[in-house]
C-alpha cells in the first residue's frame, strides 16, 4: 500500500506540476477571479483526480433520530455539533469521505460541515460572509494534500484547514470555525439519545468503506511534496491543533489528557480510525479528543495529520512538552 501510495503521488506531482496554470483552469472555472489571489506559487495547487463537483457535496440533508439507526457501528467516527437550544447532530464519516461538505442550517444558522480525508481534519464553519450566506461544493483541487472548496456564488476558492479564501473576489476573507468535535457513534448516542444523525445520502456509494485504506499509516501524505514535521514527528501522526498550536496525539494519550495554555484536553477510546481498515468500523482505536477552556466550555479544535499543520501553520507552536 505505501509503495502504491508513494507511486501514485509521485505520478499525479508530475503531471499537476506542468498543469499549474490559472490559464489552463479558466475554461472549467470562468466566473472565478484568479486576478485576485493569496497564492504566490501556483504549483502548489494540484488536481486531485476528480472534477469540480466530481466529489458531490450534500445539500439540505435529511436526518432521523438516533434511535432508529442500524447501519452505523459504534465505533464509528462522526463530527458532532451541538449548538445551544438545537438537537445536537450528528454526521458520519461514513458519508463525509465520499462527500467531504454538507451545507446543512442548524437552528436559523447556515453551516458547512467538512472533511477532508487527506488531511483528516474535520470542521465546521458559519456559511455567513459579509451579509450574504455561501455554500460549498468541493473543486477538485487539492493544496498541500488538503481539500479545497469553493462557493457557488462567487466561484471563489477556499482552503479547508484553515477557513479562508485562497482564490477569487473573496480572497482574504475567513469563515467562523464553529465548536464540533469527533466522537464514535456510541459516544454520541449515549449522551444524545434524543439526537439526529443524517441519513444516508441518495447517492451509489458504498457508505462505510474506505477508499484509502492504510493511508495514515503511510510514511507520506498523498498529493504532498512540503517539509516534514520538526521533532521527529511523523507526517501522519494526528495532532490536536487549537489556533496555532499543536498537540500530538500520542504524547495526549500516554499523558492521559493534558492542562496548559488555559486547555483542558482530554482522550477517551472508543472511536475508529476512518483512515485505517477498508472498513471504517474495522479501523484501529484512535480515540476521541475533547477540548475545553477553563471554564468547561467546549473549544473549537482540528484532529488533522502533523504535515497539514506544519504546512498552513508553519511558524505554529508544537505543544511536544
Amino acid at each position: 500500500m505505501h509503495r502504491i501510495i508513494a507511486l501514485l503521488t509521485s505520478l499525479l506531482l508530475l503531471t499537476s506540476h506542468a498543469g499549474a496554470n490559472p490559464s489552463l483552469w479558466r475554461g472549467e472555472w470562468p466566473d472565478t477571479n484568479f486576478g485576485k489571489s493569496a497564492i504566490t506559487d501556483w504549483s502548489e495547487i494540484l488536481s486531485g483526480g476528480p472534477p469540480k463537483d466530481g466529489i458531490p457535496a450534500i445539500d439540505a440533508p435529511k436526518f432521523r433520530k438516533a434511535g432508529s439507526e442500524r447501519r452505523i457501528s459504534g465505533t464509528e467516527p462522526v463530527i458532532t455539533l451541538e449548538m445551544e437550544g438545537q438537537t445536537p447532530r450528528a454526521y458520519p464519516i461514513r458519508y463525509m469521505t465520499w462527500h467531504e461538505i454538507v451545507n446543512d442550517r442548524v437552528g436559523g444558522v447556515p453551516v458547512a460541515v467538512t472533511f477532508c480525508p487527506l488531511c483528516n481534519s474535520g470542521m465546521v464553519f458559519d456559511r455567513r460572509v459579509g451579509g450574504r450566506v455561501l455554500s460549498f461544493g468541493v473543486s477538485g483541487k487539492l493544496r498541500h494534500s488538503d481539500m479545497v472548496m469553493y462557493d457557488r456564488e462567487t466561484q471563489s476558492w477556499w482552503q479547508q484547514a484553515i477557513g479562508e479564501a485562497i482564490v477569487g473576489d473573496l480572497t482574504g476573507t475567513k469563515l467562523t470555525h464553529m465548536t464540533s468535535w469527533m466522537e464514535s457513534w456510541d459516544q454520541f448516542r449515549a449522551r444524545n439519545p434524543q439526537g439526529l444523525v443524517m441519513d444516508e445520502p441518495a447517492y451509489n456509494r458504498s457508505y462505510g468503506r474506505n477508499p484509502y485504506a492504510g493511508y495514515d499509516s503511510s510514511r507520506q501524505p498523498f498529493l504532498y511534496n512540503g517539509e516534514n514535521p520538526p521533532h521527529g514527528i511523523p507526517p501522519l501522526e494526528r495532532v490536536v491543533r487549537v489556533g496555532d498550536r499543536a498537540w500530538p496525539l500520542t504524547r495526549i494519550r500516554a499523558e492521559g489528557g493534558v492542562r496548559e495554555a488555559d486547555l483542558a484536553i482530554t482522550w477517551e477510546k472508543g472511536q475508529a480510525s476512518a483512515l485505517d481498515h477498508a472498513t471504517i468500523a474495522k479501523g484501529r482505536d484512535v480515540g476521541t479528543v475533547r477540548v475545553r477552556d477553563g471554564q468547561g466550555r467546549d473549544v473549537p479544535h482540528d484532529v488533522m495529520f502533523a504535515f497539514a499543520f506544519h504546512a498552513f501553520w508553519p511558524d505554529g507552536k508544537w505543544m511536544v512538552r
